[in-house]
């Protein structure tokens, strides 16, 4: 989710500054709400449980987007389907070019000797990389985000109405538990932000068992919402685009609420933003990091999925109140 999330803010640029190109966007049909409202955008759904399962899906796939008459491919993914889709383009004659996932360079910033401890190319600029390899030029320096969502009846339901609140989003889950802020500790945030009258908290989840926490969380608090399973996702992008905040781990949350132009601020544990993976646009002192200090070896992992031994408690290092601090800041 947060791989396509990053696409937004590059494809959103593009078809601005190229307005007599037209853009396909290929993906899965869970993804065509994050374009909602750019121009010059056709969304193609990918049917990977039946038309376009398996190998030879994967001609199917080729043979309907021929017929698109695409003159190039930007290949955003760069995993082996779309890598067999680009070569089958470039076969036939058509100028493809993908990004550089820079793997390298990343392996040698989480290695745990000799690590070289600078900042990678972010993604967003990787895939800007790609369209300028197909003659093209994307200008991010002053990016331009979607308005903010009109709220239907049916999420105000939910919300209530925004009115003087500061609307704050908290994500607290991500793919990797190497990756999650401890749950004492969250809960501890959560208290105090729900102490000020004037925030209203909104998490974000989904799953049985993250249901189960996030209403753990929101327990006898009046401002604080679990929105998990209870708004169609559709819908949770409308009202994420209304937060004045986002706090997230490093997962496809903070990349969506970026994508819309909302602040965020991001937990690191495992991994670090240096990676390439730090919010779009966002600043990078909103990226609190676990101690080097007290864990040289972090980060240990490009996306959470290595375990290190020692290393499981490393964002207890992350205090609650420099997360709160940060949050009141923004919000001044």
């Amino acid at each position: 989710m947060g791989d396509v999330a990053m696409t937004v803010p590059v494809i959103r640029a593009f078809v601005e500054q190229n307005s007599d190109v037209k853009i396909t966007f290929v993906s899965r049909p869970f993804f065509k709400p994050f374009f909602d409202g750019v121009e010059n955008v056709n969304f193609f759904t990918v049917d990977v449980k039946k038309r376009h399962k398996g190998f030879f899906g994967l001609l199917k796939l080729y043979s309907d987007l021929k017929k698109l008459n695409i003159d190039a491919v930007a290949d955003l993914h760069n995993v082996l389907r779309s890598q067999i889709i680009r070569t089958l383009f470039s076969l036939s004659g058509k100028k493809v070019a993908a990004t550089d996932k820079g793997r390298a360079e990343k392996k040698a910033l989480t290695r745990a000797e000799n690590k070289i401890f600078q900042p990678v190319k972010s993604m967003v600029q990787r895939h800007v990389d790609t369209f300028n390899n197909l003659g093209f030029r994307v200008n991010l320096s002053n990016p331009k985000f979607s308005e903010k969502a009109i709220l239907s009846r049916e999420i105000i339901a939910f919300s209530g109405e925004k009115q003087n609140f500061n609307w704050i989003g908290i994500a607290p889950f991500a793919q990797y538990e190497s990756k999650v802020y401890p749950l004492d500790l969250m809960q501890k945030v959560i208290d105090d932000l729900a102490e000020n009258k004037n925030f209203k908290i909104f998490l974000f989840g989904g799953g049985n068992k993250e249901i189960e926490l996030l209403n753990q969380f929101s327990k006898n608090k009046e401002n604080v919402i679990n929105l998990a399973g209870k708004i169609p996702f559709q819908h949770e992008l409308h009202l994420i685009s209304n937060l004045d905040i986002m706090l997230s781990m490093d997962s496809g949350n903070a990349h969506i609420a970026a994508m819309l132009g909302v602040k965020v601020i991001t937990l690191w544990g495992a991994t670090h933003p240096f990676a390439g993976f730090a919010p779009f646009n966002q600043p990078l002192e909103n990226c609190l990091t676990s101690d080097r200090e007290q864990f040289p070896l972090l980060p240990t992992s490009v996306y959470g999925n290595k375990k290190v031994v020692g290393y499981e408690y490393v964002m207890r290092t992350i205090s609650v109140e420099n997360i709160i601090e940060k949050i009141n800041s923004n919000l001044a």
